[in-house]
């Protein structure tokens, strides 16, 4: 008899940690609903549905067991799960880890709640909905192909082409349920303080307002090296934990410290929780990205987070780590995770293992004012969600100008929903800098100002820079297609200058006739074999480097995604050229990161 090994087994959620929980994940019931007939037949009833699906893993792929690549945009889940007498007493909160896109729950036929977001967890509280023994769990899930929506690169037509791969519907992250006190931490914000040596702790209470009293260790290893209690009538505190020579959090040395959190009344302990941080500072100055106070040239890999087996989810933890890892070795000290809120437990590997990050929301493709507003809503949760990483560096809401397509015509609407986007951000998480809308046509407030840019040759980049790196203005236009630098109302304010997409070199796909080519392979730089990329990659990264007023890039892009075969690994992930080639060739590049870039006149 063969065992099922349960999918995604490990705790989810690594910056917000309790002992208790009980993992979801595995065999669901599940149904298309084509004629969306689901609701008005009460599918939520408790009925069985007629298939199986293995979660957190979406229709369209093998492990999910179903793997049907066409476009449906209403499907229904459902399982049953045994009430644990350990339970009375406590709340029971039922989290999705993502599920795209909109989501409504049913528990035992009760309706507890919906969500919109695609790439944003939720929770529910379902202790009062619950019954001695069985118990079921109904989920109906909307994912229209909607170009108004958040999709990131999710096709529109569901087929894979140009830049666009299958779409991922439904469930695409860990279901679990967590047996709490109605007394308890809500949610913890860290905030480090290089130049105190001091974690600033922001803790929030599913509480009323009463006298609590909260504690804070901070530990390195087994032992405490820093502790805090403080006395609170508000549902809500701010401590400040000073660590004496606290050790710094770098991609060199990723020194993390590990926290819990308390709350008490009358000296009973209520509830705890566990996380983690690093001590870290992050600034832009001359024209340079500064990490700890020191300059850091930025050598990152586009990331687009997809599996041959399982897509937008991954297959498994050891395949988040393993990304980050295959990213290291390559000599890369960065990853832009392009068009996509990955996974949490990325984050904690690129956290623990020192890999810089920027945060970057999966776009709509059209604009509207309702589209604007399913934007700033997910993306406002993902900033939230995220804010205590170390490793973010840097967020980025927009990208390629996707979902405000007419910014360069003078769309006052578009131009000021990207200009608001920015704000939103900042006003969550002023510690970080924002780039407005990465690639091209950049507004006036941008921290800053990234270009992308598929020169395949070092002497043309560096021709095409010479005048910038003389001290000249920036290009007014970009490399696809007359692209503006800034749209019609941005200038440039001194901010650092970053190539945040180059290369893209693919080797030719000889085993197929001409006629059946992607427009892409015509599009990027295309080479005959892994030695002409090898020497490609070495001419191109050198003239960037060779710019000083450029103090970063990103390069297109670590693996192969179907049809886009530009990575330097396989979709499967198996390396192109050797490894040790490429890091080579990184590590060289600017190895004096404390030479500010030259000055770039203004516009």
């Amino acid at each position: 008899m063969s065992v099922k090994i349960q999918p995604r087994p490990e705790y989810p959620r690594p910056q917000f940690v309790r002992q208790q929980w009980t993992n979801l994940n595995g065999e669901w019931e599940f149904a298309f609903d084509d004629q969306e007939t689901g609701i008005a037949e009460s599918w939520f009833d408790g009925r069985s549905l007629d298939r199986r699906i293995t979660v957190p893993f979406p229709y369209q792929s093998e492990a999910s067991g179903i793997n049907e690549k066409e476009v449906h945009e209403v499907v229904w889940y459902a399982r049953d799960f045994d009430f644990h007498p350990e339970w009375r007493g406590q709340d029971l909160l039922l989290h999705f880890g993502a599920v795209d896109y909109a989501s409504t729950v049913w528990v035992n036929g009760n309706l507890v709640g919906g969500n919109r977001g695609g790439h944003v967890p939720f929770t529910f509280d379902i202790a009062p909905y619950l019954t001695e023994g069985s118990n079921r769990i109904v989920v109906r899930v909307e994912d229209r192909q909607d170009p108004c929506q958040p999709r990131g690169k999710q096709s529109v037509s569901g087929k894979p082409v140009g830049i666009d791969y299958y779409c991922t519907t439904g469930i695409w992250q860990t279901v679990w349920l967590e047996p709490v006190p109605q007394v308890r931490i809500e949610r913890i914000r860290v905030t480090p303080d290089v130049e105190e040596s001091a974690f600033k702790l922001s803790v929030y209470l599913h509480a009323p307002a009463a006298n609590w009293t909260i504690e804070a260790d901070v530990l390195e290893g087994e032992n405490v090296v820093a502790t805090l209690r403080k006395n609170t009538t508000n549902a809500s505190a701010r401590l400040f934990v000073r660590v004496p020579d606290a050790k710094l959090w770098s991609p060199d040395t990723p020194n993390l410290y590990d926290l819990r959190v308390r709350i008490l009344q009358n000296g009973e302990r209520l509830d705890e929780v566990e996380s983690y941080a690093g001590m870290r500072s992050i600034e832009l100055r001359n024209g340079e990205f500064l990490l700890n106070g020191e300059a850091v040239y930025l050598k990152m890999v586009l990331d687009q987070g997809y599996w041959p087996e399982s897509y937008l989810a991954a297959p498994s933890d050891d395949a988040l780590r393993a990304d980050v890892e295959i990213t290291k070795e390559l000599g890369f000290n960065g990853s832009r995770k392009h068009q996509k809120v990955e996974d949490p437990r990325w984050l904690y590997w690129c956290d623990k293992l020192g890999l810089l990050v920027w945060g970057e929301m999966a776009n709509a493709r059209d604009w509207s004012p309702e589209a604007e507003e399913m934007l700033l809503s997910e993306w406002q949760r993902v900033v939230q969600r995220d804010y205590n990483s170390p490793a973010i560096v840097s967020w980025v809401p927009l990208n390629e100008s996707w979902g405000v397509p007419e910014i360069d015509k003078g769309h006052a609407a578009q131009y000021a929903f990207v200009e608001r986007a920015v704000n939103a951000t900042r006003f969550l998480d002023p510690h970080r800098p924002v780039i407005d809308n990465d690639g091209w046509e950049h507004t006036d407030v941008s921290d800053v100002v990234t270009i992308h840019d598929y020169t395949s040759s070092g002497e043309e980049m560096f021709a095409k820079y010479a005048q910038t790196a003389a001290g000249g203005a920036l290009p007014d236009r970009t490399w696809w297609d007359g692209k503006l630098t800034f749209a019609q109302r941005g200038h440039y304010r001194g901010q650092p200058v970053m190539l945040t997409e180059v290369g893209g070199f693919l080797i030719r796909p000889h085993w197929l006739p001409a006629d059946q080519w992607d427009v892409l392979y015509d599009t990027y730089g295309s080479v005959n074999d892994t030695a002409e990329l090898l020497a490609k990659y070495e001419d191109l990264m050198g003239a960037i480097a060779s710019l000083r007023f450029v103090s970063g890039f990103c390069y297109t892009q670590l693996t192969d995604v179907e049809q886009e075969i530009n990575g330097l690994l396989t979709f499967d992930r198996r390396p192109k050229v050797p490894v040790a080639e490429i890091a080579r060739i990184n590590h060289s590049l600017r190895l004096r990161p404390s030479e500010a870039p030259a000055e770039i006149a203004a516009c």
